[in-house]
């Protein structure tokens, strides 16, 4: 399965915010502060430490909750023969999947903006990850960036 860590990103390397039958995956932060509604051509899960405290959003196979590892989960959705998975968001997640060699691209939207002060999309590990450019492209006047690397994998 390849896994694909998605984010949007400042000029100055600040996160901001961010449809075919997806598999996505984001922590629990991300959710509560934008929950997504369920959808049927999605199956969007979320990491957390209580799954237990989410029941209430619960929409079996559109919106579910785990406290599975990055590991766990990757195992997890291989066997059930998803082919693509997207990890959307949060630092931590991002981080945790990286940290662990998960990610095999990095698609990086890059917005011609300067926050100064925010949120890095990997936080607080020493990570020595080389990328190999596949595609660069504008896709505004303002001058947005979308840009896909490979993980180049040791």
């Amino acid at each position: 399965m390849r896994t694909v860590l998605v984010f949007v990103s400042t000029l100055d390397g600040k996160v901001t915010k961010w449809n075919d039958s997806k598999l996505l995956i984001m922590g629990s932060n991300t959710f509560n502060a934008d929950p997504i509604k369920p959808s049927s051509n999605q199956l969007l899960v979320i990491m957390t430490r209580e799954p237990s405290k989410y029941k209430k959003y619960e929409v079996s196979g559109q919106l579910e909750f785990s406290d599975k590892s990055p590991g766990q989960l990757t195992l997890y959705f291989a066997k059930k023969g998803y082919k693509q998975m997207f990890v959307v968001g949060g630092a931590h997640i991002g981080t945790s999947f990286l940290k662990e060699q998960l990610i095999d691209e990095l698609w990086l939207t890059i917005e011609p903006r300067i926050f100064g002060v925010g949120s890095n999309f990997a936080i607080e590990k020493k990570l020595d990850i080389n990328l190999h450019l596949i595609s660069c492209e504008r896709v505004n006047e303002q001058g947005t960036l979308i840009t896909k690397y490979a993980v180049l994998k040791k």
